[in-house]
């Protein structure tokens, strides 16, 4: 079964107004919110075959952070542009592209985008917060066959909830 987990970057800096939107960090609670989700991820035992992450500094750092935390070698994380405030529809095609070899792919990027992926694909949420996390579960064991009645939402967790 193939499992797809949407990671929204942890909480940005907006300290230096001279960055670009692409090149902002992460913020000190950012810096707090992605190991503690990492580990979340670590305990619910997830193994991921591919990390794929936007190429902007905050969605970067939180891979880099997941990563580590879920021993998947950093040098092996795939960072690509086209996914930094990438549309649904862009998002889909990217999934759909992956190699079948590949059942687990954490992807790290942002809103709306995320958003409304997830509503397309059939989960409830309103807004995916910063180092959120939202599973599906593919019905299918080709990644091009990603599509509504294929999935099944899996989990949804972020920072503050069972705080």
């Amino acid at each position: 079964m193939k499992k797809i987990i949407l990671v929204r970057h942890a909480k940005s800096a907006w300290d230096d107004p001279s960055l670009s939107d692409h090149d902002r960090p992460l913020a000190e609670r950012g810096l707090k919110d992605a190991p503690k989700m990492a580990k979340r991820l670590k305990k619910r035992r997830i193994h991921a075959d591919l990390l794929v992450s936007s190429s902007a500094i905050r969605a970067k750092e939180t891979a880099k952070i997941t990563a580590k935390e879920l021993d998947y070698p950093k040098e092996k994380i795939v960072f690509d542009s086209s996914l930094f405030h990438a549309s649904p529809h862009s998002l889909l095609k990217y999934l759909r592209s992956q190699n079948d070899n590949h059942n687990t792919i954490l992807i790290f990027g942002h809103n709306p985008g995320f958003n409304d992926l997830i509503t397309f694909l059939g989960g409830e949420i309103d807004n995916l917060p910063t180092a959120g996390q939202f599973g599906f579960k593919l019905k299918s064991e080709h990644w091009a066959e990603l599509k509504p009645e294929n999935v099944q939402p899996w989990f949804l967790d972020y920072p503050k909830k069972d705080d």
